[in-house]
């Protein structure tokens, strides 16, 4: 990076006169130093509120047990309820010191890149609080959480398979959407994208959550190297890892993995297995796209009555080149919109159904 992000913020608060407690101001990334090499994207489409440490106590109820969510990499997540009345979940930062420049620069980048962005199929940022040495995000509240412990976590009921569809079509249509320009003006590499950064709403509408490793990419480029690989085990595109280029397509080779945990109900990466079982890709993606082995990774939890082995077999040859080892050879996100939304409507006149 050509100069540090961190010291630069440190001269800026030097020769702030304000109170070291108010709430940081947002600024746009060039201010901080994030990915500065990148043109200013286009005017923002809207803001997000800036709240106080008082009020996420107050919110959370001095963020009791009861209204804790779950716990990530960045820190712990609690149901809220603003003075608004508005039901929210706040992301509160809990990082030891040796993580804290990271987590305050994937707190920049987040509150930078969604306070632009405006898309059904990812998560609105409300606001976020920079209060003294206080970190937190406040997102709209998702009352089904993530798609991971629907297909293979605490959650009673499984996912039936025009469910799932729905759910690969909204995050499609999300990834599509980063990829295309969106408000920022320039493409947008998710770099994260998993199955617990997809959330669902109640009625089972996929949304992209976590930008904390997003990735602007350069005006007029497709390919950016980057020095640390960054993202999650199971899902790293095996080109980026390999060659530290980053592409847009880095994020479909994600996409072909969460597709495969759709299709099968199994974790990307499950230590529980022996070495040669634990990696999901590695294990199916030899039987993809034959027919009559196909039928033995099918979900066994998900009800029979719901799907067609026609749409099962479109489902699965679109993961199969989702994951292929060359980029290149991988489809487009555009293109998995349309083929899964053709997959949909395979499924639906197979079983009889209107749609």
């Amino acid at each position: 990076m050509p100069f540090s992000f961190i010291s630069a913020w440190k001269k800026r608060r030097r020769s702030n006169t304000r109170d070291h407690t108010d709430p940081w101001i947002y600024k746009p990334a060039e201010y901080w130093g994030i990915e500065d090499q990148t043109p200013q994207p286009t005017k923002r489409r809207h803001g997000s509120s800036i709240f106080t440490l008082k009020e996420m106590e107050e919110s959370t109820c001095s963020f009791s047990d009861e209204n804790l969510l779950g716990k990530g990499g960045f820190g712990r997540v609690y149901k809220g309820t603003l003075q608004s009345g508005e039901v929210v979940a706040i992301k509160k930062m809990e990082l030891p010191p040796s993580k804290k420049a990271e987590g305050e620069r994937e707190f920049r980048v987040e509150v930078d890149i969604l306070s632009r962005l405006d898309h059904p199929n990812l998560v609105s940022l409300i606001g976020y609080c920079a209060d003294g040495k206080h970190r937190f995000l406040v997102y709209e509240y998702m009352q089904k959480g993530n798609l991971q412990d629907h297909l293979n976590g605490s959650c009673e009921k499984k996912m039936d398979w025009p469910s799932r569809l729905k759910v690969a079509i909204g995050a499609s249509r999300g990834l599509a959407y980063l990829h295309s320009n969106s408000e920022v003006g320039i493409p947008i590499v998710h770099r994260d994208f998993k199955s617990t950064n997809v959330l669902l709403n109640g009625n089972f509408e996929a949304k992209i959550s976590d930008f904390g490793l997003a990735k602007l990419m350069p005006e007029g480029q497709e390919i950016d190297v980057t020095a640390r690989v960054l993202g999650t085990f199971g899902y790293f595109d095996p080109e980026y890892t390999s060659t530290g280029k980053l592409t847009l397509q880095s994020d479909v080779y994600a996409f072909g993995v969460v597709l495969l945990e759709l299709l099968t109900g199994r974790r990307a990466i499950d230590l529980n297995q022996g070495p040669s079982d634990r990696n999901l890709v590695v294990q199916v993606r030899h039987i993809l796209n034959d027919r009559k082995k196909l039928r033995k990774v099918i979900d066994p939890e998900m009800a029979r009555s719901s799907y067609t082995i026609e749409s099962i077999a479109m489902f699965a040859n679109l993961a199969s080149r989702c994951v292929r080892v060359k980029s290149r050879e991988r489809p487009s996100m555009p293109e998995c919109v349309k083929e899964l939304q053709l997959i949909f409507c395979t499924n639906a006149k197979g079983l009889g159904h209107a749609f």
